[in-house]
């Protein structure tokens, strides 16, 4: 991924309702949640959360798989790692740098 491809993460998750949907499914783990729950658990109207998924989809922080009639939610831990590393991974390297002198 590229410094465009991160933005576009933290854009989709800046979003109050789009976080509030990685964050429940992060917690249900690599089974994901149906929809249906997300929708009663956070009170999201319908039409309104198939946007919110679709954008969190469209950058790689969730898919989504079939089972019946059942459509799952599954959290993509691989790109939300990522970005953290990306975030995180120069930390303290100017200051490590300083204090070699």
């Amino acid at each position: 991924m590229d410094l465009e491809d991160y933005a576009k993460i933290l854009k989709e998750l800046g979003h109050p309702s789009r976080l509030s949907v990685y964050k429940r499914l992060a917690k249900a783990g690599y089974d994901g949640l149906p929809v249906g729950n997300l929708q009663k658990e956070l009170g999201i109207p319908w039409s309104t959360l198939s946007h919110h998924i679709s954008a969190l989809v469209s950058v790689g922080l969730v898919k989504q798989r079939r089972e019946g009639r059942v459509l799952y939610c599954v959290p993509q831990f691989e790109t939300f790692n990522a970005l953290v590393t990306y975030l995180s991974d120069e930390c303290c390297a100017d200051e490590a740098a300083s204090h070699k002198s």
